[in-house]
């Protein structure tokens, strides 16, 4: 199968050129597809400059920040893959996870998977980091514990409105059949991908399959750009897409 690489990037000029050495290297038919969400600090330019040097790169380009569902909005209108992965532009994610990754769409048993980061979590991890965050703060790469509980919580909204039994629902790693994705319009632009993609992918009561990962964690200081602002987006995004009629939405890619 074909896997069509989603990548939304904005201000990555630190790890833009490693992440896609790494994505490039995973032996598989691949496409990556990158659109740039109106970076200013040199990411632009180096894709233009650079990207003849990564096979299968398409990159397309937003004139202004539009935010990471607006990215993979862009992107869905020009994969041509069986698969469908998103994959964050910094160093968080490993692909070397995409064969566990797909393997639960390849033998047809589901249509979508969730990387989770707290699946078989050892405890001692979680207090571990809440020690080197206490005592070193933003300068050191930790899962902030204020990050740690905010999922946990969103987690618990998700199974409480739409009955999803999942551990990680912000995971950077969600993966579809391409046709299931190309199904489900997607009508925010931020960060609220996570919470939109989940409330509709529940509401067909399609299953989602959850697979650990690797994940190292960036800090604040290194461009980490999720805020508690984006915890409360996420928890109104859930509750809104409750309410809201989803089936007769008739757009396209």
């Amino acid at each position: 199968m074909k896997l069509s690489i989603i990548m939304p990037v904005y201000n990555e000029i630190e790890s833009i050129e490693h992440i896609l050495r790494r994505v490039s290297e995973v032996k598989y038919d691949k496409e990556i597809i990158i659109v740039d969400d109106g970076s200013k600090d040199g990411t632009r330019e180096f894709l233009k400059n650079n990207k003849a040097d990564f096979d299968g790169v398409k990159v397309f380009y937003h004139d202004v920040n539009s935010g990471k569902t607006a990215a993979i909005r862009t992107a869905l209108k020009y994969i041509t893959g069986d698969i469908v992965i998103i994959q964050d532009a910094d160093l968080e994610y490993n692909p070397t996870d995409y064969k566990q990754l797909i393997e639960p769409i390849i033998s047809g048993e589901f249509e979508v998977v969730y990387g989770s980061r707290f699946l078989n979590l050892d405890k001692r991890f979680v207090i571990w980091h809440w020690f080197l965050n206490k005592f070193l703060g933003r300068h050191y790469e930790v899962i902030y514990l204020s990050h740690f509980f905010g999922i946990l919580f969103l987690n618990l909204l998700a199974f409480l409105l739409y009955g999803v039994k999942i551990t990680d629902i912000a995971t950077g790693y969600k993966v579809f059949k391409s046709e299931i994705i190309k199904e489900i319009w997607l009508d925010t632009n931020r960060f609220e991908f996570c919470y939109e993609i989940t409330a509709k992918i529940a509401k067909r009561n399609i299953r989602i399959k959850e697979v650990p990962i690797k994940y190292h964690p960036r800090s604040i200081l290194k461009g980490k750009k999720i805020t508690w602002k984006d915890g409360i987006r996420a928890a109104l995004t859930l509750i809104k897409y409750k309410f809201k009629n989803i089936k007769n939405e008739s757009h396209t890619y």
